[in-house]
C-alpha cells in the first residue's frame, strides 16, 4: 500500500490515482469491466480494460441510462443520487480506505439499490468514508439496469446487472490487496434492490467464493421471475418500440429512446401480465425490471437453491424495516385515499388470495389505505426476508430497523431506506424540512448502527443470537434488543 504522500496504485489496467481528504484515501470511477456500448452493449462484462499510464475519468460519476422519479415533498437525491450521469464507462467501482499504511484490512463492498432502474453508487446517503473511518477498505459499484440489465432478450446474456456485480466482485478478489484490503474477508452488502441482488448472488453457484459475509437489506431471493415469463415484457417492450424482439432489434434502440418505452411500461395502466403459474406477481408491481432464474447466473429459484445448500459457506445478516411500503404510499396520499375495494383491486394484480390476506390485517375495521400498507410491507418485503434466513443454510441472524421517521405528520414511520441514513453513518444527507429522517434523527442509534454493521464486516461479531425457525430470534435496531418474533399474518399466503 502506497504512503499517502503518492496515493497511487498500480493493477493490471494501470495506474489508479488516489486523493487524500480527511484522513481517508480515494479512488474514484475505477473501469471493472470494459464499457458495455457498441458490440459490448449486451455483452457479458469483459474485464479486460486498461488504460495509458495514471487512469483519467472521462466522465466522473458516469452512471447507467435511468430517469428519476420525484416524491411529493421528499428529497430523493440524497438516497439515489441526482439522476443519470452520461458516460461510455460506466462499470466503474470506488475503493475508500484509511489514508495509513495498513494492510489486510476488512472489505465491505456496497450494492444500490433502486428497483433496478435507478441509483448510483454515488447517492449521497451512501457515503462509505465513514466505513475507511473505521478501517474498512469500502468499495461500491455501479451496474447495468434496467432494458440493458435485466430484461432476458433472446439471444443476449442473461442477468447482465449479476453478471456485472459478479464481475465487480472479481475483480475485488484480484485487486484489493493492492489497497489494503483483504480479499479472503469481503462482506457484501445492499439495499432494496441492491438487497435483491445479493441474496440472489448468495445464491447463485458464479459467486461462490468471492465473499464471506452478506449483509441483506430490506431484499430478499423471491424478487425473480422464470424467463419465460419475463420474456412477455420482452415482446411487449419491442411492440412499442417496433422492432423485433432480438439482440439486433434493441441494440438499434438508443438510451433515451429506450428510457421512454421503459417509463411507458412501467405505468400502471400498461396492461401486461407478469404473473408466474402460481398465480403470483412477485414484484408487487414495484419494478417490472428484476433478475430471472433458469440460467447459469440462476439455475434455480433462490430459495430452492438456499434448501440445497447453496450459500451456506456465507455468513449471513438479513433484515428489514417495519414500515417498508409507507415510502410508496404515504408520500403520494394513497394511503389515506384506498378504501377497501381499491385496496384489494391494488393487490389482486399481484397475490391471488389478496382479499383473505387483507382480511387478515383487519380490512373490514381500519382504513383501505392502511391495512394494504401493512399487508404490503409483509409481503413484499419481512416476511420474504424471514423465509430466505428459514432457508439459509449457514450462519444467519436477522434484524428489524424499527425506528419511526416524523415526516409527513408522523405518518411515514420506519419506511423503505430509512435506514440507510444509520448504517452509513451519514444523518446529515437524509435530515432537513424534505429529509426522509425529518429534523433530528438520533445519532446515538446511527452510532450503534453503522457499529454493527462494522464488527460484522470485520469478523462476524453480532451482539444477539443466530436466527432459527423455532427461536426466531430478531434484533430491533431501534430498541437495542433481540425478541422471539411471531410468524405474521401473511405467512400462510407465500410460498
Amino acid at each position: 500500500m502506497p504512503a499517502s504522500s503518492d496515493p497511487t496504485v498500480r493493477v493490471p489496467g494501470g495506474i489508479v490515482p488516489g486523493v487524500v481528504k480527511d484522513g481517508i484515501l480515494h479512488f474514484r470511477d475505477i473501469p471493472y469491466a470494459a464499457a458495455p456500448v457498441g458490440a459490448r452493449r449486451f455483452a457479458e462484462p469483459d474485464r479486460d480494460v486498461r488504460w495509458e499510464g495514471v487512469l483519467l475519468v472521462e466522465t466522473p460519476g458516469a452512471n447507467a441510462p435511468q430517469r428519476t422519479r420525484a416524491l411529493p415533498g421528499l428529497d430523493v437525491v440524497p438516497l439515489i443520487g441526482s439522476g443519470w450521469v452520461r458516460g461510455d464507462h460506466h462499470l466503474t467501482l470506488d475503493v475508500l480506505r484509511p489514508a495509513t499504511e495498513a494492510t489486510g484490512l476488512p472489505v465491505m463492498v456496497f450494492i444500490h439499490g433502486g428497483g433496478f432502474l435507478v441509483g448510483s453508487k454515488d447517492a449521497p446517503v451512501q457515503d462509505g468514508a465513514s466505513f475507511a473511518r473505521d478501517g474498512i477498505v469500502y468499495v461500491a459499484m455501479n451496474y447495468r439496469m434496467g432494458v440493458d440489465g435485466f430484461l432476458p432478450i433472446p439471444g443476449v446474456p442473461t442477468n447482465l446487472g449479476l453478471r456485472d456485480m459478479i464481475a465487480g466482485l472479481e475483480w475485488v478478489r484480484d485487486e484489493i490487496a493492492a489497497f489494503g484490503g483483504d480479499p479472503a474477508n469481503v462482506t457484501v452488502f445492499g439495499e432494496s434492490a441492491g438487497g435483491m441482488a445479493i441474496a440472489d448472488l448468495v445464491a447463485s453457484p458464479l459467486a461462490k467464493g468471492l465473499f464471506a459475509r452478506a449483509i441483506v437489506q430490506s431484499g430478499h431471493g423471491g424478487m425473480t421471475r422464470d424467463i419465460g415469463v419475463a420474456q412477455r415484457l420482452v415482446t411487449k417492450l419491442a411492440g412499442l418500440l417496433t422492432i423485433a424482439p432480438t439482440r439486433e432489434g434493441f441494440a438499434g434502440v438508443d438510451p433515451d429512446a429506450m428510457l421512454d418505452a421503459v417509463e411507458a411500461v412501467s405505468q400502471p395502466t400498461a396492461r401486461i401480465d407478469l404473473r408466474g403459474t402460481d398465480g403470483r406477481e412477485p414484484v408487487f408491481g414495484i419494478s417490472k425490471f428484476v433478475p430471472v432464474h433458469g440460467d447459469d447466473v440462476l439455475p434455480q429459484p433462490p430459495l430452492e437453491a438456499l434448501k440445497a445448500g447453496a450459500g451456506a459457506e456465507v455468513d449471513l445478516l438479513i433484515g428489514s424495516n417495519s414500515e417498508e411500503m409507507k415510502l410508496y404510499l404515504v408520500p403520494t396520499g394513497v394511503r389515506e385515499k384506498l378504501g377497501a375495494l381499491l385496496s384489494w383491486f391494488v393487490l389482486r394484480k399481484s397475490h391471488p388470495r389478496s382479499w383473505a390476506t387483507l382480511k387478515a390485517y383487519g380490512l373490514g375495521t381500519r382504513k383501505g389505505g392502511h391495512v394494504l400498507a401493512d399487508a404490503m410491507s409483509d409481503l413484499v418485503f419481512r416476511w420474504p426476508a424471514r423465509r430466505f434466513a428459514e432457508e439459509h443454510q449457514g450462519r444467519t441472524h436477522v434484524y428489524e430497523f424499527d425506528w419511526r421517521s416524523p415526516r409527513y405528520d408522523d405518518q411515514l414511520g420506519a419506511a423503505h431506506g430509512m435506514e440507510l441514513g444509520f448504517v452509513f453513518d451519514s444523518l446529515a444527507s437524509v435530515t432537513g424540512p424534505e429529509g426522509l429522517c425529518g429534523e433530528a434523527p438520533p445519532q446515538d442509534l446511527a452510532d450503534r448502527v453503522h457499529r454493527i454493521w462494522v464488527d460484522f464486516a470485520r469478523d462476524g461479531t453480532l451482539p444477539w443470537a443466530a436466527f432459527d425457525r423455532e427461536t426466531r430470534q430478531v434484533y430491533r435496531l431501534a430498541e437495542g434488543r433481540a425478541v422471539t418474533e411471531a410468524p405474521m399474518p401473511c405467512a400462510p399466503f407465500l410460498p
